[in-house]
Protein backbone atom coordinates (compact mmCIF):
# COMPACT_ATOMS: atom_id res chain seq x y z
CA UNK A 1 0.00 0.00 0.00
CA UNK A 2 1.64 3.45 -0.73
CA UNK A 3 1.70 6.36 1.49
CA UNK A 4 -0.93 7.92 -0.29
CA UNK A 5 -3.82 5.33 0.04
CA UNK A 6 -2.56 4.81 3.64
CA UNK A 7 -3.35 8.42 4.50
CA UNK A 8 -7.07 7.79 2.55
CA UNK A 9 -7.76 4.74 3.95
CA UNK A 10 -7.18 6.54 7.50
CA UNK A 11 -9.11 9.48 6.60
CA UNK A 12 -12.02 7.29 5.68
CA UNK A 13 -11.89 5.53 8.76
CA UNK A 14 -11.65 8.33 10.95
CA UNK A 15 -13.12 11.35 9.05
CA UNK A 16 -12.66 14.07 12.15
CA UNK A 17 -9.15 13.53 12.06
CA UNK A 18 -7.35 16.82 13.24
CA UNK A 19 -4.77 15.49 10.64
CA UNK A 20 -2.83 12.40 9.58
CA UNK A 21 0.47 11.93 7.93
CA UNK A 22 3.09 8.99 6.28
CA UNK A 23 6.41 10.05 7.29
CA UNK A 24 9.82 8.87 6.30
CA UNK A 25 11.86 7.70 9.78
CA UNK A 26 15.32 8.93 8.64
CA UNK A 27 14.64 12.33 6.74
CA UNK A 28 11.39 13.15 8.90
CA UNK A 29 10.18 14.24 5.43
CA UNK A 30 6.19 13.38 4.76
CA UNK A 31 5.33 11.22 2.37
CA UNK A 32 1.28 11.81 2.32
CA UNK A 33 -0.45 13.72 4.47
CA UNK A 34 -3.86 15.33 5.42
CA UNK A 35 -5.04 18.32 7.42
CA UNK A 36 -8.67 18.87 8.75
CA UNK A 37 -7.26 22.62 10.29
CA UNK A 38 -5.81 24.99 7.79
CA UNK A 39 -3.24 26.22 10.81
CA UNK A 40 -1.85 22.81 11.33
CA UNK A 41 1.81 22.36 10.00
CA UNK A 42 1.71 18.76 9.25
CA UNK A 43 5.45 19.21 8.21
CA UNK A 44 7.12 20.87 11.37
CA UNK A 45 5.10 18.12 13.61
CA UNK A 46 6.41 15.55 10.95
CA UNK A 47 9.82 16.74 11.90
CA UNK A 48 9.62 16.79 15.48
CA UNK A 49 7.91 13.73 16.23
CA UNK A 50 10.77 12.05 13.87
CA UNK A 51 12.81 12.93 16.67
CA UNK A 52 10.82 11.14 19.38
CA UNK A 53 10.98 8.31 17.14
CA UNK A 54 14.81 7.93 17.20
CA UNK A 55 15.02 9.00 20.79
CA UNK A 56 12.97 6.15 21.95
CA UNK A 57 14.55 3.80 19.47
CA UNK A 58 18.01 5.34 20.81
CA UNK A 59 16.99 4.69 24.28
CA UNK A 60 15.88 0.81 23.82
CA UNK A 61 18.92 0.41 22.04
CA UNK A 62 21.05 1.85 25.27
CA UNK A 63 19.24 -0.27 27.28
CA UNK A 64 19.89 -3.39 25.62
CA UNK A 65 15.98 -4.00 25.50
CA UNK A 66 15.09 -6.80 23.59
CA UNK A 67 11.77 -4.85 22.62
CA UNK A 68 9.96 -3.15 19.47
CA UNK A 69 8.31 0.07 20.02
CA UNK A 70 4.16 -0.44 19.19
CA UNK A 71 2.99 2.97 19.39
CA UNK A 72 3.96 6.28 21.22
CA UNK A 73 0.80 8.46 22.59
CA UNK A 74 1.14 11.84 23.60
CA UNK A 75 -1.89 13.19 25.47
CA UNK A 76 -2.63 17.26 24.85
CA UNK A 77 -5.02 18.94 26.96
CA UNK A 78 -7.85 18.51 24.39
CA UNK A 79 -5.95 16.30 21.73
CA UNK A 80 -4.55 13.05 20.86
CA UNK A 81 -1.37 12.13 19.09
CA UNK A 82 -0.46 8.48 17.94
CA UNK A 83 2.76 7.59 16.33
CA UNK A 84 2.81 4.24 14.76
CA UNK A 85 5.52 2.97 13.17
CA UNK A 86 5.70 0.48 10.38
CA UNK A 87 6.50 -3.13 10.56
CA UNK A 88 10.80 -2.22 9.33
CA UNK A 89 10.68 0.98 11.02
CA UNK A 90 11.27 2.62 7.58
CA UNK A 91 8.30 4.89 8.22
CA UNK A 92 5.49 5.88 10.63
CA UNK A 93 2.12 6.96 10.73
CA UNK A 94 1.13 10.26 12.52
CA UNK A 95 -2.00 11.19 13.35
CA UNK A 96 -3.65 13.93 16.02
CA UNK A 97 -7.40 14.06 16.93
CA UNK A 98 -9.43 15.86 18.95
CA UNK A 99 -9.69 13.74 22.29
CA UNK A 100 -13.36 14.68 22.49
CA UNK A 101 -14.53 13.25 19.06
CA UNK A 102 -11.97 10.47 18.73
CA UNK A 103 -12.42 6.86 20.52
CA UNK A 104 -8.70 5.98 21.63
CA UNK A 105 -9.09 2.58 21.33
CA UNK A 106 -10.44 3.02 17.53
CA UNK A 107 -8.09 5.43 16.55
CA UNK A 108 -5.33 2.82 17.68
CA UNK A 109 -7.01 -0.29 15.61
CA UNK A 110 -7.00 1.91 12.59
CA UNK A 111 -3.25 3.11 12.68
CA UNK A 112 -1.90 -0.30 13.61
CA UNK A 113 -4.12 -2.04 10.62
CA UNK A 114 -3.23 0.69 8.16
CA UNK A 115 0.49 0.55 9.71
CA UNK A 116 0.44 -3.02 8.75
CA UNK A 117 0.46 -2.72 5.51
CA UNK A 118 3.26 0.08 4.80
CA UNK A 119 6.24 -1.45 3.24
Amino acid sequence: MTPQETVAGIRAQLPTLLAVAVVETETGMPLASHSNLADFDIETAAAYNTEVIKSKLKAIQALKLKQLVQDVLLTLTDQLHLIKLSPNAQMFIYLAVNAADTNLAQARQVVKAHSASLN
